[in-house]
């Protein structure tokens, strides 16, 4: 199903800017879903907890530079895609 699931169409309604901008936050939100789907077996975005996407950031990110914070604003891009009101700290 993994294969299935467009994260574009998805993100479209929020993604806004540049087209350099979204297609950089559509590239992280790939690379957090693959990351998610191996790790947890959450295949789209619905299925996700907070601790899914905080491990994201912290395990995933952690050992990565200061250029990851672009990883923390796809994270809070997916957040309120799902009309969540999470919070993320780096």
């Amino acid at each position: 199903m993994s294969n299935s699931f467009d994260m574009e169409v998805f993100l479209v309604a929020m993604l806004t800017g540049w087209h350099a901008t979204r297609q950089r936050h559509l590239k992280q939100a790939n690379i957090i879903k693959a990351d998610i789907a191996k790790r947890w077996q959450r295949e789209t975005p619905w299925a996700w907890q907070r601790k899914h996407l905080a491990w994201f950031l912290e395990n995933r990110m952690s050992h990565r530079s200061d250029a990851t914070r672009y990883y923390l604003l796809t994270v809070r891009l997916l957040a309120r895609c799902l009309h969540k009101l999470w919070v993320f700290n780096l």
